[in-house]
């Protein structure tokens, strides 16, 4: 894997934007094709890896493994696993996580609205 530069221009630039806009901070969390349908998924409770595999069967293993250690390590998901065998491990949102739901809401009703929006004008309605 290639080193980050600290350095550079454009780490500069994205420090700048996460420091300045509140959307881009945002947007770092949660951004990406998984994490708001992982956060989704969880807002209705705790969740095994396999209960949230079978919610979203288009995700990868790789992805949704990759997404959720994000997820956790930006305190957004908390991994708890308990000592017995097999491994019992669920994930649920912390409190940050839940504080995102208005946030994730806002955008499906947006979505919506604009999906709709964009039918009446292509049809003419």
């Amino acid at each position: 894997m290639t080193a980050i530069k600290e350095s550079s221009t454009i780490q500069e630039n994205k420090q700048y934007a996460l420091e300045q806009c509140p959307v881009t901070y945002v947007m770092e969390k949660i951004g990406g094709y998984w994490k708001p349908i992982i956060i989704y998924h969880l807002s209705g409770g705790s969740k095994r890896y396999s209960e949230l595999k079978r919610a979203i069967p288009a995700v990868t293993e790789k992805m949704l493994i990759q997404h959720l250690k994000q997820l956790e390590a930006d305190n957004l998901v908390i991994r708890e696993a308990k000592p017995v065998v097999p491994p019992f491990v669920t994930y649920k949102l912390s409190n940050a996580g839940k504080g995102l739901m208005p946030v994730i809401e806002a955008m499906a009703t947006w979505a919506f609205k604009d999906k709709e929006d964009g039918f009446k004008s292509e049809s003419g309605l």
